[in-house]
């Protein structure tokens, strides 16, 4: 993987989004820019995770081996995110992340993060409201998720006692 960077600051995508131009600029110093091969591993899962991984192109697939298969749990692309949970709570990955096409990323530990916080505490707390946005808003899928598949057991179930 190489790590030069393309751009005098991170592009505002993603969690990213309101974040301040010189902030981004100031951020991007504390990370790294990769460029993964396409069938590339960025993540293994069960391996140690403590980085949070902002995608700026390409496209990546999240997966899981269940009942000795890879199970594909997303596709990623511009403006997606990874290790949001890992950089704060590091612990294993509960996924692999592959490469499906040239991709772009930037990555920052959980101390390089933790550094720019104490360098910038204005950009660490836009950032900050970045994430949880982002947070809530998965939430709220999986909660929507949860609700519907609830329904459908419900009528599953209807349709069961009625037989």
């Amino acid at each position: 993987m190489s790590s030069s960077s393309p751009f005098p600051e991170l592009p505002a995508v993603g969690f990213l989004t309101e974040v301040d131009s010189p902030h981004r600029e100031f951020l991007a110093s504390f990370g790294e820019f990769v460029r993964p091969k396409i069938g590339e591993i960025l993540i293994d899962e069960g391996a140690p995770q403590n980085c949070l991984h902002l995608i700026l192109s390409g496209m990546l697939h999240v997966v899981t081996a269940a009942g000795g298969r890879s199970l594909l749990l997303a596709t990623l692309g511009a403006g997606d995110s990874l290790g949001e949970v890992n950089v704060f709570d590091p612990a294993t990955a509960s996924a692999s992340v592959i490469a499906r096409s040239e991709c772009l990323i930037w990555r920052i530990t959980g101390d390089e993060l933790g550094a720019f916080f104490a360098a910038d505490s204005e950009g660490g707390v836009e950032l900050m409201q970045g994430l949880l946005r982002l947070a809530a808003k998965r939430i709220r899928a999986m909660n929507a998720k949860l609700v519907d598949s609830e329904e459908k057991a419900s009528f599953h179930d209807f349709w069961k006692a009625s037989e």
